[in-house]
C-alpha cells in the first residue's frame, strides 16, 4: 500500500484495501478477547482475595467471552471462495395465495432485522407488492463482512403454519416461500456472456420512489436465453446502474449454476433454471396447534417463535455451518 504504483489499478486497489479493512478486523476482535480474557483472570484475583463486589461482573463477564469466542469459531468456518462478499437475497411468494405474500413480507422483515442486527446495510433491489395484502417478491442486497457466508444457508422453501388472518372460519393454513441467495460479484469476476444469449427489457418502476417513479423506463429485466434464468433491478431512477446490478446478480447465478452442474464453460448450461425446488423445505415455523421453530437439516428447534421472526436467526445459521464443517 505504501508504494508508489499502488494506486495505478484502482480496482485491485480497492480489493487489497477490503482485504486489509477485514485483516485488521480479525486482529482486534482477537487482542479484544485476550483483553477480556485479561479482565477476568483479574477479577478472579479480587474475588479469591476476599473482594465479593467483582462476582456478577464476573459470571456476567464470562458469559460475553464465551459468546464472542463461539462468534469467532463460527466465523472461522466461512472458508467459501465467496462467503465474505455481500449478499443479494431474493423472497418469492410459493402457494398459500394472501397467507403466502404476506409470509413473504414477514420473512423480508426477519432478514432485514437480522442484518440491522449485525450492522449489516439493506438496500431494496426489487420488488412485486400486491394490492391486498403482502408481497409477491423482493430482492434485497445485504452490504457487510461474510453476508454471504453467513446468509447461504438460508437458501430453500420455507414453511409456515398459522391461523389465517386473511380467512374469516379461523382455519390454520400452511403457506410457502421460497428463499434465494448469492453472492454480490465483484468487479473483478470474469464471467464470459455471449451479448447474443440476452435478451434485455426495460420497463417503468413500481413501488416506492416518490412522484419521479414511473416517468421514465429505468427498471431492467435481463433473461439469459440458454437457461431461462431472469433478472431484474428498479431500486434506482438510472437504467444504468440497474442494468450493472441485474448483471451482477446474473452472474452469480450463471457461477452457481456451472457450480451445481459442474460444467467448465458457461456456453455449456442449457435448459430451464430452477434452483429452487418446492420440496426442499429447509424450515417450518409453526404457530398453531403449538409455537415451533424447527430446521430440518439439523434438526434445531426453538420455542420463541416471535424471537426468530424478529431477527434472532444465528442458533440456525451457525447450526447449519457447524453441520457443514462436520460433513454431516
Amino acid at each position: 500500500m505504501v508504494e508508489e504504483s499502488f494506486w495505478n489499478n484502482q480496482q485491485k486497489a480497492q480489493e487489497i484495501l477490503k482485504d486489509t479493512k477485514n485483516m485488521k478486523n480479525k486482529i482486534e476482535a482477537h487482542q479484544q478477547l485476550i483483553a477480556h480474557h485479561e479482565d477476568l483472570d483479574t477479577m478472579i484475583t479480587f474475588i479469591e482475595e476476599g473482594d465479593s463486589s467483582f462476582e456478577k461482573d464476573l459470571v456476567e463477564g464470562i458469559k460475553k467471552l464465551e459468546q464472542d469466542v463461539g462468534d469467532m469459531k463460527i466465523e472461522t468456518l466461512l472458508r467459501g471462495e465467496y462467503d465474505k462478499n455481500n449478499c443479494i437475497v431474493s423472497i418469492h411468494a410459493g402457494t398459500g395465495g394472501l397467507d403466502a405474500q404476506d409470509w413473504a413480507k414477514m420473512l423480508w422483515r426477519m432478514y432485514t432485522r437480522w442484518a440491522e442486527a449485525k450492522e449489516y446495510k439493506v438496500t431494496v433491489l426489487d420488488m412485486l407488492q400486491d394490492p391486498e395484502a403482502g408481497i409477491k417478491s423482493v430482492t434485497l442486497l445485504i452490504e457487510g463482512s461474510n453476508a454471504y457466508g453467513y446468509l447461504k444457508s438460508e437458501k430453500g422453501v420455507h414453511r409456515l403454519v398459522r391461523i389465517s388472518p386473511f380467512d374469516s372460519s379461523g382455519k390454520r393454513h400452511t403457506s410457502f416461500a421460497s428463499i434465494d441467495v448469492m453472492p454480490e460479484m465483484d468487479e473483478g469476476v470474469e464471467v464470459d456472456i455471449k451479448p447474443t444469449d440476452l435478451k434485455i427489457d426495460t420497463y417503468r418502476a413500481s413501488g416506492a420512489g416518490g412522484q419521479h417513479v414511473n416517468k421514465t423506463d429505468s427498471a431492467v429485466r435481463i433473461t439469459h436465453l440458454p437457461t431461462g434464468i431472469v433478472v431484474q433491478c428498479q431500486n434506482e431512477r438510472s437504467q444504468h446502474f440497474n442494468r450493472e446490478v441485474a448483471m451482477k446478480m446474473l452472474k452469480a447465478k450463471l457461477l452457481d449454476l456451472k457450480e451445481l452442474e459442474q460444467k467448465e464453460k458457461i456456453e455449456d448450461l442449457q435448459g430451464e433454471y430452477s434452483q429452487i425446488a418446492w420440496g426442499s423445505q429447509i424450515r417450518s415455523y409453526v404457530f398453531n396447534p403449538y409455537n415451533l421453530v424447527k430446521d430440518h437439516r439439523t434438526n434445531i428447534e426453538v420455542g420463541n417463535i416471535q424471537g426468530v421472526i424478529d431477527g434472532d436467526l444465528d442458533i440456525f445459521i451457525n447450526g447449519y455451518l457447524k453441520s457443514k464443517s462436520l460433513g454431516q
